[in-house]
């Protein structure tokens, strides 16, 4: 079988990057930073344009956070969640709306595209969504479990050192394990599942044969990637409740 896709990348200081993660991640980051700054520029009383649908964003944001905290704290991550579901849905949808991809017939060294590589892949993506990588949503995933942790320390450091210390410990361990996985999985596998059947269609077949599901599974990736943002931001709320709860 052939590998689908292959991807630019460069090594330094004996690290590999991927220039498409890389790109589609500051990409992300750029459209995040582009709202919130037109939103802000011109505050009227009476909102309209951006800055209406901004207002939106940040009370369904607002709504997220109550649902696992009191309004008081819930105010606290406001800004986290905000942040957060935006990044996540632009970084899915990059891979859905602006993926690149091409054949390439001559190999390029500095972007670790060898003749070797090259006989196994059928095309190049030049970008893609970020969250289709595993190792993106990991980082996520472990970022957001080291800063719920620091927050139960932080917020209840009696309580938290009690919860790690009786005969459930093994458990918790476990769970503590599993949390970050289950959090970065349910991401990726669902932004790469998508992505990979749309890159089948556009290289595989001609784009008569596969135009109407083509843009049936797109109109459908990007209501997947919109729920995805949700969950991992819902998630994130979650754990961060759990561990500054006074009843930990």
């Amino acid at each position: 079988m052939q590998r689908m896709e292959l991807t630019p990348k460069v090594e330094f200081l004996g690290l590999t990057f991927d220039l498409t993660i890389i790109v589609g991640s500051l990409l992300a980051a750029v459209l995040v930073f582009l709202i919130a700054i037109l939103a802000s520029r011109r505050v009227q009383m009476v909102p309209s344009g951006m800055q209406n649908i901004v207002e939106m964003m940040i009370d369904f944001s607002r709504g997220i956070t109550q649902m696992s905290l009191d309004q008081k704290k819930a105010e606290k991550f406001l800004g986290l969640t905000f942040t957060l579901i935006l990044f996540i849905f632009f970084a899915n949808q990059i891979g859905v709306i602006l993926m690149v991809t091409s054949e390439v017939h001559h190999p390029i060294p500095s972007l670790g595209i060898t003749a070797e590589k090259l006989e196994s892949a059928h095309a190049i993506a030049w970008l893609k969504s970020p969250t289709a990588d595993i190792n993106v949503t990991i980082a996520m995933a472990l970022g957001v479990a080291i800063y719920s942790h620091y927050l139960g320390i932080r917020h209840n450091p009696r309580g938290y050192v009690k919860h790690y210390t009786n005969a459930m410990l093994p458990i918790h361990l476990i769970e503590e394990f599993s949390k970050p996985l289950t959090h970065a999985m349910r991401l990726w596998a669902n932004i790469f599942a998508g992505e990979v059947l749309i890159t089948i269609m556009l290289t595989k077949f001609p784009l008569y044969v596969t135009g109407v599901p083509l843009a049936v599974w797109i109109g459908f990736s990007l209501f997947v990637g919109a729920i995805q943002a949700y969950i991992f931001t819902v998630l994130t709320n979650v754990y961060i409740a759990q561990k500054i709860s006074t009843e930990h």
